[in-house]
């Protein structure tokens, strides 16, 4: 039995179905739990008849599910933008299969037209909760030169690990809640507060995690042992990054359903 379960695990690594996640399964979920709570009435009802009474959380990870099976790899492009420090998004080359900006704009102008099929729609909802999450993890908004912090090798307490990953997940796993608990424990906003984070574009936002990923890569160095230290300077910018992802997801659902 045990030769048996080495063989099938085996098999799953090599045909790709286990692989690394963007925020790691908890934060995609934290991002889409959070969401719930800011959507309108109409906005719930829309949502709940696509996705057949599942949450956000329960979808938010489609994306990355969906990466094992190849006639999706057009799609893997839309979970990231790099571009150079210093350089505008919009006066930089940009993919032409596709990147974060370019993905969210399409998810949105699917569900907004009222002649895309149901499956259609559907399909490009679960992808929006996904990379609306994307778009919050700052090492997404990154350099093309180190595939956005995926070659920048840190040390992660004793372990060997990369920039990304530690912020994919390896901080998310050491803090050690499930995604229900970092979606009840958010900071407390005012209504002013929860505005002024909805207010700005795609864009704006997409800059916005773009300065953090800038001030990341200034408190980083190539080989560095992170870990306590680490934890106590951007834990809690973690966490308002995902609270933050969850307030802007529900306004651009609200904005297409309303």
């Amino acid at each position: 039995m045990k030769k048996i379960m080495i063989v099938l695990f085996t098999c799953l690594l090599s045909n790709g179905i286990i692989a690394a996640e963007d925020w790691g399964k908890t934060g995609h979920r934290v991002v889409g739990e959070i969401a719930e709570k800011y959507l309108n009435k109409k906005t719930e009802k829309e949502i709940s008849k696509l996705l057949n009474g599942h949450s956000l959380a329960f979808v938010a990870n489609y994306a990355d599910d969906i990466k094992s099976d190849r006639q999706y790899d057009g799609y893997k492009p839309w979970h990231y933008v790099n571009f150079p420090f210093g350089e505008k998004y919009e006066g930089h080359h940009r993919n032409e299969n596709g990147d974060i900006i370019q993905g969210i704009e399409k998810c949105i102008s699917v569900l907004k037209n009222n002649n895309s099929p149901t499956e259609e729609k559907i399909f490009y909802l679960k992808m929006l909760v996904h990379f609306m999450g994307d778009l919050h993890q700052p090492l997404h908004i990154g350099l093309e030169d180190d595939k956005g912090g995926n070659d920048f090798q840190v040390r992660w307490f004793s372990d060997g690990t990369n920039l990304h990953t530690v912020w994919d997940s390896k901080m998310l796993d050491f803090y050690d809640m499930s995604y229900t608990e970092l979606a009840v424990n958010t900071d407390v906003l005012t209504k002013p507060q929860v505005e002024a984070i909805k207010k700005g574009s795609v864009l704006d936002w997409m800059y916005e995690s773009r300065a953090l990923c800038e001030n990341i890569y200034g408190n980083t160095e190539i080989g560095e042992k992170l870990g306590y230290g680490y934890m106590y300077e951007y834990m809690d910018v973690l966490r308002f990054q995902l609270q933050k992802g969850g307030i802007r997801l529900a306004e651009v659902l609200n904005n297409v359903f309303s």
